[in-house]
């Protein structure tokens, strides 16, 4: 695992930061709404075409519900699916790494690139590799690694780290950008337009992409039917690294499979729309074998590391949901917390909701800190309405929330739910605790966190203050 502390040893010390930063939030939600407004103008287009060659047709709800039931199939046979994979890649001439967890992805990498005497590696966009901390454990060997997705170059040109999982440097504008290539890059105080700082970064990028040795991709999804890797992207850095460098590395989470071309068909109907409103993404790459002798251009080595990295531990148990995600990103683009706070607060390479639910269970066994993510939201149920295979992430954050109260509360915490969950069971014991608040309320006013143990609750927070009359009291005398 890589560190899991970005910015305050606590959940609470990091969305501080981000709550007073109002140049951040301006930025964050001009992105976000951007990408909100965007996806439900595009699938209202869904139901005026056919979707899913001659076997699909519908609307949106219909493309999500076909959706969903794939992922579930796929991942209740996920091992036989893998290895059909796995067989299809070797038939083709790809070499096939599992890895147990980030190490091993790390030392298969760092294999192929000493094996190789790779000294400059280009990478496209792969929060899987984030995940891992690749990038550092091939600096250790001496191979020079560049980000070639313009916002991840932006941000490791910055030493910064994702905000978003498919627009990284989401927090920042054309300003920041121009500050960062002017120091970082040599520019020069180039003018702080998009067209500009973009023919600025494809000139730089263009001599690391002819010079690499090693190319470096994520993978969007693996077609089990016939061995390929798909990546979807909009900037054409993903066909440069996987085809330009002499060898090819594909790092995929285990999860990010299906097993025939029609089911990825469903998942691009559903991907570019939810992630960023467009149709499709502006490139499809699909990879299916090394070169041969009748091509003109393409890797002469394919290998591909399949990535498990706890994802295992999550088949069968209340968290197996998460492995439907296809990652686009939607629920952090409506999600009134990330909104408010960015990506950087939820201290890991995942943020909003999918983060809060996933950074407890793939980072927690290292990081327990990792467990207070889960407490990241407000479970507003947005985030489901907007997942466009329907993960009922709240459910998935409350079910994390008493997790980590089983495991890790302390006594007094625990004492302290069990007797609210006993006040709160029965009627009479209910009414009583409410009026209760209410007088307490009174007599406190704002100063609730001045009670024993309410202080870091209460700070942040406006405490609301109890109606003085019950919608129970309303109710019975015929008021309401």
């Amino acid at each position: 695992m890589t560190g899991f502390t970005l910015h305050g040893t606590e959940l609470r010390g990091r969305q501080k930061g981000a709550l007073v930063d109002v140049e951040l939030k301006r930025k964050v939600a001009a992105g976000v709404d951007k990408f909100a407004n965007r996806k439900s103008d595009v699938l209202k287009l869904i139901g005026l075409s056919t979707t899913h060659g001659d076997a699909f047709e519908g609307d949106a709800d219909d493309l999500r519900a076909a959706a969903r039931a794939m992922r579930h199939r796929t991942i209740a046979r996920l091992p036989r699916i893998l290895e059909r994979l796995a067989d299809n890649l070797l038939a083709n001439g790809i070499n096939v790494h599992w890895a147990n967890d980030a190490a091993e992805a790390n030392a298969a990498i760092v294999a192929i690139a000493e094996r190789i005497g790779a000294k400059r590696v280009v990478k496209g966009k792969s929060m899987a590799t984030e995940e891992t901390g690749l990038n550092e454990a091939l600096a250790a060997v001496g191979a020079e690694v560049v980000e070639t997705d313009l916002g991840e170059w932006i941000i490791q040109l910055d030493t910064d780290v994702p905000s978003h999982i498919i627009a990284p440097a989401l927090h920042l504008d054309r300003y920041d950008i121009k500050r960062i290539f002017d120091q970082h890059a040599g520019a020069g105080d180039i003018e702080a337009t998009p067209e500009i700082l973009n023919a600025f970064a494809r000139k730089e990028l263009r001599g690391r992409f002819l010079a690499a040795d090693l190319g470096i991709s994520g993978c969007n999804l693996a077609i089990a039917e016939t061995g390929s890797i798909l990546l979807v992207e909009n900037e054409g850095n993903g066909r440069m690294c996987t085809t330009l460098p002499r060898v090819h590395v594909a790092v995929m989470g285990m999860e990010r499979i299906v097993e025939s071309w029609d089911d990825a068909n469903l998942v691009l109907n559903l991907l570019a729309r939810s992630a960023t409103g467009q149709p499709l993404s502006s490139y499809t790459n699909i990879v299916s074998r090394p070169r041969g002798t009748e091509d003109a251009d393409g890797p002469e080595e394919v290998h591909v590391v399949i990535l498990d990295n706890g994802r295992s531990d999550l088949l069968g148990t209340e968290f197996s949901e998460m492995l439907n995600c296809i990652r686009c990103g939607a629920c952090l683009n409506v999600c009134p917390v990330y909104r408010q706070t960015g990506g950087h607060a939820y201290g890991w390479v995942y943020s909003g909701p999918m983060g809060a639910v996933l950074t407890p269970l793939l980072a927690g066994k290292e990081n327990p800190e990792a467990a207070e993510v889960a407490n990241a939201s407000t479970l507003c149920g947005a985030c489901m309405e907007a997942c466009p295979v329907g993960i009922p992430l709240q459910d998935l954050l409350l079910a994390a929330r008493r997790r980590r109260v089983h495991d890790s509360a302390s006594t007094t915490e625990k004492a302290g739910w069990k007797a609210w969950s006993a006040a709160w069971s029965h009627q009479r014991t209910y009414e009583i605790s409410m009026k209760g608040a209410a007088f307490g309320s009174g007599l406190l006013g704002s100063k609730v966190g001045a009670l024993p143990g309410a202080r870091s609750w209460a700070d942040g927070r406006t405490v609301p203050e109890p109606s003085k009359t019950s919608f129970r009291s309303l109710w019975r005398s015929g008021d309401c």
